[in-house]
């Protein structure tokens, strides 16, 4: 992607969802900000003058994760939230396996309390291995990788939600559930 799209998504991502107020943006309660309000406030700043909508589908287009969803003049973004309050999402049946990169360092706090969102509303699964190793690279320190069954956590209660295509969301995930995968 070229390297103005990936900068521009990056302040897309921040402004969605981890500080709307920086941007004089006030999302609904599923997270939806008009384009027209978002497209504004980059126009205001420096280093993202010049956004479009057509840039705005052109990073969706060629990112490899979809991270926002355009629909009907409006914007927001799809998962990753630090909002204060919780964007309200529908649960869904999940597929039976999913995975969740983290560290070495962390799995005896996962063991003991499960998987928990931290400074995020939602926890974050991946619906493959390669997408967990790469969060999971993203991390200080040795990579590990988690099998959630989350198909046997979904039908003992537990809510899962889509995110995109590659991300699902859980409220937090019972250690009960959990498998050291892979490294």
């Amino acid at each position: 992607m070229d390297p103005r799209l990936v900068r521009l998504s990056k302040t897309i991502s921040h402004a969605l969802r981890h500080a709307p107020w920086l941007y004089e943006l006030e999302p609904d309660a599923a997270g939806w900000v008009p384009l027209d309000d978002l497209l504004a406030a980059l126009q205001a700043r420096a280093g993202t003058r010049g956004a479009s909508a057509e840039d705005v589908a052109a990073i969706d287009a060629q990112s490899d994760k979809r991270r926002f969803e355009v629909r009907d003049g409006r914007i927001r973004a799809l998962y990753g939230h630090s909002l204060p309050g919780k964007l309200a999402r529908t649960p869904a049946a999940p597929p039976d396996l999913l995975y969740h990169g983290t560290t070495a360092r962390a799995v005896p706090a996962i063991r003991a309390g499960g998987l928990r969102p931290m400074g995020r509303q939602y926890v974050h699964l991946s619906t493959d291995v390669a997408t967990a190793r790469q969060v999971a690279g993203r991390k200080r320190g040795a990579p590990v990788i988690l099998t959630v069954r989350a198909g046997e956590a979904h039908r003992a209660g537990v809510a899962f939600y889509l995110g995109n295509e590659q991300v699902w969301l859980a409220d937090a995930v019972p250690a009960r559930y959990l498998d050291v995968s892979e490294a």
